[in-house]
């Protein structure tokens, strides 16, 4: 890697010392999606993307374009990629009248709603127990890894067939920041591997013909 732990967690530090207050938007954000999960309409739909859409945009400029940029220059396309899926979301909300996110009762939203929890309760105690203090640490909503453990887990919640386009970015930062987690020293993000073995495993029983094991 061209840039060392400390340099990674000092990136954490300037980027939460310049976005604050918006680590405790975030979070309210993040438990206004959870309540519309359960309103099963439309508009709570679009509600719902509009939230992530604004994570993945903030992740993209400020964190990797802005702050992490400067000691990975690879962190451009990864800035390139955040954007791109934000748009992808706010197409969605504004032009996918068949996507519904609601929570079912079969075992991949059941898993999903795991991904939601452990991102927004789970994944920052498990970063105070490695030893990680703020502002040198990565925040729900505002950094890319417990960002993409909660879309994965909210797009989980919608038919595949819907949502499946929408999962290809998020998979994509689950193996790289999953493979990084171990050398960066960042133990929660080691759950990006275990939501991306949920994604193809998902995948791969839509592709056999399980049907939507969401519902």
């Amino acid at each position: 890697m061209p840039f060392t732990t400390e340099q990674f967690f000092e990136v954490f530090a300037r980027y939460n010392q310049a976005i604050f207050p918006w680590q405790i938007i975030a979070v309210l954000a993040g438990v206004l999606a959870v309540v519309l999960l359960w309103q099963d309409t439309r508009q709570a739909t679009s509600g719902v993307l509009v939230v992530l859409a604004a994570m993945w945009l903030l992740n993209g400029i400020g964190y990797h374009w802005l702050h992490f940029a400067p000691i990975n220059p690879v962190a451009r396309l990864f800035a390139a990629a955040f954007v791109a899926q934000a748009l992808l979301l706010i197409w969605a909300a504004l032009d996918r009248p068949a996507l519904r996110l609601t929570p079912g009762r079969g075992l991949v939203s059941i898993l999903g709603l795991a991904c939601i929890g452990f991102a927004i309760l789970i994944y920052p105690a498990l970063g105070w127990l490695a030893g990680h203090r703020y502002p040198a640490v990565p925040m729900f909503g505002v950094a890319p890894c417990p960002t993409t453990i909660f879309t994965v887990g909210v797009l989980l919640q919608g038919q595949w067939r819907e949502v499946r386009w929408l999962l290809v970015i998020p998979g994509l930062w689950a193996a790289i920041g999953g493979s990084a987690s171990v050398l960066l020293g960042v133990p929660q993000d080691m759950a990006l591997v275990a939501t991306l073995g949920l994604l193809v495993v998902v995948a791969w029983g839509h592709w056999r013909g399980w049907g939507d094991l969401a519902t």
